[in-house]
């Protein structure tokens, strides 16, 4: 009996040793980033896919499930998840990663935020009080999110930190050297004006120091319309804008019309991991980005 209960003792040890910590993100590139982060001592899932817009996500059962056994739940904050997050976390009944938390971690509070309204009105559309969330298409943002998700981490696993610090100084001295190599691949295209379909590209956008100059939605959240398009043809003839950015999940009809009629190219950006097949890290999608924005359509159609 002794050597049962020994055993026992003995595996129970080993299964704590070996227990990870279980982090369960809204939007996909806070999965990769904390895997890169975490490695051996964390488990990573996203309940929003990177085709997906995580303005509009509907709550299933299985959702429910994964934030009931999270460790640490990271979401952008802002109010991009409002309309689905909340409603999961009370159904969910996880004390752990309730909002004031450590197991809950709003990426937002750790960037440095643009689009800050100095007043709000529903009228302006559907505008976001702290900001523009959409801080994640933009790697320096999300430098400023790896450093703080790296102390949450340690926060929550002290005998992890070994593997979290090594994790995070690697992950510093790639973003350092891929970051020199996208800017300088689009120092061509610096000042080129641009039409966004959503204001969703602002942080990127001032990242490789383009400029917009209008979006097609007349309104945040509110679809673009014939006459919306027309107007904004109107207001940036003369502009010679470059670019008409937008993204997987939206509809592309008006944006190509848009695009032919003011000369421009329209490019549908991944805004999130997942949002083309092959993207399945931040570098990934970095790379997806400067390759669609910063070189010429000969040499993307080179490409393998």
């Amino acid at each position: 009996m002794r050597g049962a209960a020994l055993f026992c003792l003995i595996s129970l040890c080993a299964s704590a040793a070996l227990a990870k910590l279980n982090i369960v993100t809204t939007i996909p590139d806070f999965a990769t980033l904390a895997s890169e982060l975490g490695g051996e001592r964390v488990s990573t899932e996203a309940l929003v896919q990177g085709s997906e817009d995580p303005h509009f996500v509907d709550a299933k059962p299985s959702h429910v499930l994964r934030v009931n056994r999270a460790d640490l739940l990271i979401s952008v904050g802002l109010g991009l998840e409002s309309g689905w997050l909340p409603a999961l976390l009370a159904q969910a009944r996880n004390a752990k990663v309730q909002p004031g938390t450590p197991g809950n971690f709003e990426a937002a509070r750790d960037v440095r935020l643009k689009d800050v309204p100095v007043s709000l009105d529903r009228a302006l559309g559907d505008i976001h009080a702290g900001g523009n969330p959409h801080f994640y298409a933009a790697p320096p943002e999300m430098l400023r999110v790896a450093e703080a998700l790296h102390e949450r981490l340690v926060a929550l696993d002290p005998e992890g930190r070994a593997v979290f610090d090594g994790a995070w100084q690697a992950w510093q001295g790639k973003f350092a050297q891929k970051n020199a190599g996208w800017l300088a691949a689009c120092k061509p295209v610096v000042g080129a004006e641009v039409v966004e379909y959503h204001k969703s590209w602002i942080y990127l956008l001032d990242w490789l120091g383009l400029v917009s100059v209008g979006t097609l939605e007349p309104k945040p959240g509110i679809p673009p319309s014939p006459a919306h398009v027309s107007e904004l043809l109107t207001a940036v003839r003369g502009h010679h804008v470059r670019f008409v950015f937008t993204e997987v999940y939206h509809s592309d009809h008006l944006a190509k019309v848009f695009a032919e009629k003011a000369g421009a190219r329209l490019v549908v950006l991944p805004s999130m991991v997942g949002a083309e097949p092959g993207i399945r890290t931040l570098w990934d999608k970095w790379d997806r980005v400067v390759q669609l924005v910063c070189l010429q359509p000969a040499q993307l159609e080179a490409q393998p």
